[in-house]
């Protein structure tokens, strides 16, 4: 399964088939976990001092096909937009990608679709939990970094960092009894050298697109209520 994947199913609740997070976050945060996969593929990487793309800007390494739809599209996305920061296309990246994600983790029959209607009026999608056994494996292998101290390879170390970056990790460990040393551990995984300085970077540009998104959102609301 891609990153996006996985993280999408740590981000919603098995039960209820609700989110553990809003927007813009969890949205950014899957577009992120593309971002990294593409860079871990190869695909895409982040210029430093003295090539052709500006320091800090994305570049475009190959544009062939990773055997993924999603991926394929996505790529093909930032191939136009190659030299622009990538904080910046966070929003771009992140259109219909969570709807493509559930829908093929339906179709896979990891989670179900539950259709209903909120008041008998609006209609509304809950996603549970089908089929939990690939989730379990992959909240084992975080359990056994942020609470056993054990290393992460380099897709735990990712997830780990882009629910850092939410702030939900104790949202998704939830039987740890120190919380603090969870996020600890935590914040430790996301800041250390867990990958190539593009993957990390890709996280550190995903969290800034949420924190400005964020504050847009909060100044057009203080500005409609003045």
């Amino acid at each position: 399964m891609l990153i996006a994947e996985d993280l999408l199913l740590l981000l919603y609740n098995d039960e209820s088939g609700k989110p553990i997070t809003g927007n813009p976050g969890l949205d950014y945060s899957l577009a992120g976990a593309v971002l990294i996969e593409l860079t871990l593929l190869g695909r895409v990487d982040i210029a430093v001092a003295g090539e052709d793309v500006k320091e800090g800007r994305l570049k475009v390494l190959d544009t062939s096909s990773t055997g993924d739809a999603i991926l394929d599209e996505r790529l093909a996305m930032l191939a136009e937009k190659s030299g622009q920061k990538p904080k910046n296309l966070m929003s771009k990246l992140s259109k219909k990608l969570r709807d493509q994600v559930l829908a093929r983790l339906v179709e896979r029959g990891v989670l179900e679709a539950d259709k209903g209607r909120v008041l008998g009026l609006f209609p509304v999608t809950r996603w549970p939990a089908k089929d939990a056994r690939h989730e379990a494996e992959v909240r084992t292998a975080l359990e056994s970094v942020l609470k056993l101290g054990t290393q992460p390879d380099e897709r735990t170390a990712a997830l780990i960092a882009l629910l850092n970056a939410l702030n939900v990790v104790p949202k998704v460990i939830t039987d740890a009894v120190d919380k603090k040393a969870l996020k600890r551990r935590a914040k430790e995984i996301a800041e250390s050298e867990w990958a190539a300085e593009a993957v990390r970077k890709a996280v550190q540009d995903m969290q800034a697109a949420i924190t400005a998104a964020i504050v847009v959102s909060s100044s057009a609301g203080g500005a409609a209520g003045s």
